[in-house]
């Protein structure tokens, strides 16, 4: 699609989460080039503030920043609000992360976090942009899913649960949602070379570049769907289709203990 027919489509404005870093800056570049103006939203004011400049000066458009932790519920109006005079075409939900490891090991408030951020935040702001877009007639809801959201994952199985979530949702909002104009694609890429890796305790080698999964996204995103975008994504995607779905959790928590650091297998206490 050429940059006008895009930014018509899903422009004038576009909102990234998760813009600071990864793929968050990764699309927020890719829409940039496309002519896209921007609300940037993560919790690192300088990162995004040097990002929206940067834009700026390459590609002439406007760009807009809120600084605020998309974990926090209570905060999910104030990107509202401050949305709500510009003519959002997109809504790019980038903002999220993982963890690996037990289960029983890992931090419940960490998971109640990872939960607010991944499904909570995804949640609100689909609810809050779906209407408005449906009324324009045209746009577009773009969730970031993943590779271990279509069976359980052991060594990540909170994680892929909030992903299956995410493309669950996406899955269902693309069919009502078509035939108001409104596109809804999920991505589900495998390994990406980003922070999310470090956070997530994971050695992510031969992970893909966010540059090429935003692309591939994009390119993706009219008549919505699932894109797929890497080489592991595609490579998981078709030899696991057929799979019966227990042998597909034992193959992924094969895939994770390959990625994941050591880390204790005690519980930690409450």
């Amino acid at each position: 699609m050429k940059p006008a027919d895009f930014a018509g489509r899903y422009g004038p404005w576009a909102i990234v989460t998760g813009a600071s870093d990864g793929l968050g800056a990764a699309f927020a570049a890719e829409l940039a080039a496309q002519g896209l103006n921007l609300v940037l939203c993560a919790r690192r004011a300088e990162r995004l503030e040097a990002l929206a400049a940067d834009l700026r000066q390459r590609h002439g458009i406007e760009a807009r920043c809120i600084a605020l932790d998309l974990g926090d519920a209570a905060l999910q109006e104030r990107l509202h609000a401050f949305c709500e005079p510009l003519d959002i075409g997109l809504l790019v939900a980038a903002a999220g992360f993982g963890s690996a490891g037990p289960w029983l090991a890992s931090d419940p408030a960490e998971d109640a976090a990872m939960l607010a951020v991944n499904c909570g935040a995804v949640l609100a702001q689909s609810r809050w942009l779906a209407p408005r877009l449906a009324r324009r007639g045209r746009g577009g809801l773009l969730l970031l899913s993943s590779i271990v959201a279509f069976q359980g994952c052991p060594g990540s199985a909170h994680y892929a649960a909030t992903k299956a979530w995410v493309q669950t949702l996406a899955e269902g909002l693309r069919a009502e949602l078509a035939p108001a104009g409104v596109d809804v694609l999920a991505v589900a890429p495998g390994p990406v070379a980003s922070g999310f890796g470090a956070r997530a305790g994971m050695d992510l080698a031969n992970a893909t570049p966010p540059a090429v999964v935003a692309a591939a996204a994009l390119q993706a995103l009219p008549g919505g769907g699932t894109s797929r975008p890497g080489a592991m994504a595609k490579l998981l995607g078709w030899s696991l289709a057929t799979a019966p779905r227990p042998l597909r959790v034992r193959l992924m928590g094969r895939i994770m203990a390959g990625l994941t650091r050591a880390r204790p297998a005690t519980p930690k206490p409450a």
